[in-house]
């Protein structure tokens, strides 16, 4: 990351041949905006469809975040807040182990909605140099025409400190592997990030009346990310434990990679034996999951219970999966403990609030006892010093 803020470019080129083991020359970093609008015509007609869904439903519950400016008028006063976007954001789309075309429409809807001019994308280049013609799809149908050739915490240098091609943003988003977190964490202060996205987790609240296929399914599905990541079942049934078990040895073994399946759940998968559904969600809570998966009877009732989460699929047939790509929620969400405080992306990451006054004699009159208290219980006296100045009779100005 040094590297790239110090030579910029050279950096990147030199990164992405030695990281990616792609030979890219300075000039093709940034992919040609013809070439974004020609990926729709060179994927499938149906992922351009379920594209498009995704973008339109992820949309409408963009729309409904929106904040709205208000002012409060009152005797000689006014307090109000205004709404601004941020001006420039990147968006990180990994591609390292697979192509994420829904990572470009999950980030870049709500910065559209928010209002935010400039979104530029960063994503690592496949061994031929190119962009994986999905995500370069997935581009084009969220309006997005900058595109880098760039991936790792590389991206994440340029994207904060900008290159001689690569212009700076104000905020950086998206997910990405440990490098790319640990990346956005270093350059936190210098422009904003959103939480922590990734490695993947999910925790599964289940009860005896859940089919062990279906949850091994699910565990394996998020398996499916790859190495660091956390798969947890909580139950209070031990016999559903052990069903769960085997049945996942028969999910991987069917799975197309397998090894990498099996070791990530040997390495992140658990099964957490509770006492009941109390203690159940005190465990999810304090694991605070990326994914909360609710597979009980009568879930939707025990929603209030739910303190810490990134997102939560409620009931049976409410995989991971669907919330992940149409269901009209984010699938960018905190991980490592970040939803005890954060939310999933949405508008309000694209959005600053500003604070907005007046006041008039009268209203200074008003609030000036209030002021000298505060001020000398501080030991600030020349803050009160503002107001009382204001409100004495000169007639000449001392100066």
């Amino acid at each position: 990351m040094e590297d790239v803020r110090l030579r910029g470019d050279a950096a990147l080129v030199e990164l992405t041949e030695k990281l990616d083991g792609v030979k890219i020359a300075p000039e093709r970093l940034a992919v040609d905006p013809a070439t974004i609008t020609k990926a729709r015509d060179l994927v499938r007609p149906e992922l351009i469809h379920a594209l498009e869904v995704m973008a339109e439903r992820l949309r409408r519950t963009c729309e409904r975040q929106m904040p709205q400016e208000w002012t409060e008028t009152g005797a000689g006063e006014m307090v109000g807040e205004l709404i601004r976007p941020l001006r420039r954001v990147g968006v990180y789309v990994p591609g390292g182990r697979a192509p994420y075309p829904s990572s470009v429409i999950m980030a870049a809807i709500p910065a559209r909605v928010a209002g935010v001019d400039g979104v530029a994308v960063c994503s690592p280049p496949q061994p031929g140099g190119e962009i994986a013609e999905a995500v370069l799809a997935a581009c084009s149908v969220a309006g997005v025409t900058e595109v880098y050739r760039v991936g790792g915490a590389q991206a994440v240098a340029a994207l904060a400190y900008g290159t001689e091609t690569v212009r700076p943003t104000e905020k950086i988003v998206g997910p990405g592997n440990i490098y790319v977190t640990l990346a956005k964490r270093r350059v936190q202060g210098w422009v904003g990030v959103d939480s922590e996205a990734g490695p993947t987790e999910i925790a599964i609240i289940a009860d005896e009346s859940a089919d062990p296929m279906v949850l091994a399914a699910d565990l394996v599905a998020q398996a499916e990310h790859g190495p660091l990541g956390t798969h947890v079942l909580i139950t209070w049934s031990q016999e559903l434990a052990e069903r769960v078990l085997r049945a996942l040895d028969i999910a991987v073994a069917r799975h197309e990679r397998p090894d990498d399946v099996e070791n990530a759940l040997t390495e992140g998968g658990r099964a957490v034996l509770v006492r009941d559904l109390e203690h159940a969600f005190a465990t999810a809570n304090a694991f605070a999951p990326e994914h909360l998966q609710l597979n009980f009877d009568r879930a939707e009732e025990w929603l209030d219970q739910v303190r810490n989460a990134g997102s939560v699929f409620v009931g049976p047939d409410s995989p991971v999966t669907v919330g992940d790509y149409v269901g009209g929620t984010n699938h960018v969400l905190p991980t490592g403990g970040n939803a005890r405080w954060q939310s999933g992306l949405g508008v309000q990451d694209f959005l600053k609030r500003i604070y907005v006054s007046r006041f008039d004699r009268s209203a200074l009159e008003r609030f000036a006892q209030h002021v000298d208290a505060l001020a000398e219980a501080e030991g600030l006296l020349g803050h009160s010093r503002t107001v009382s100045l204001r409100l004495e009779d000169r007639r000449e100005p001392l100066l």
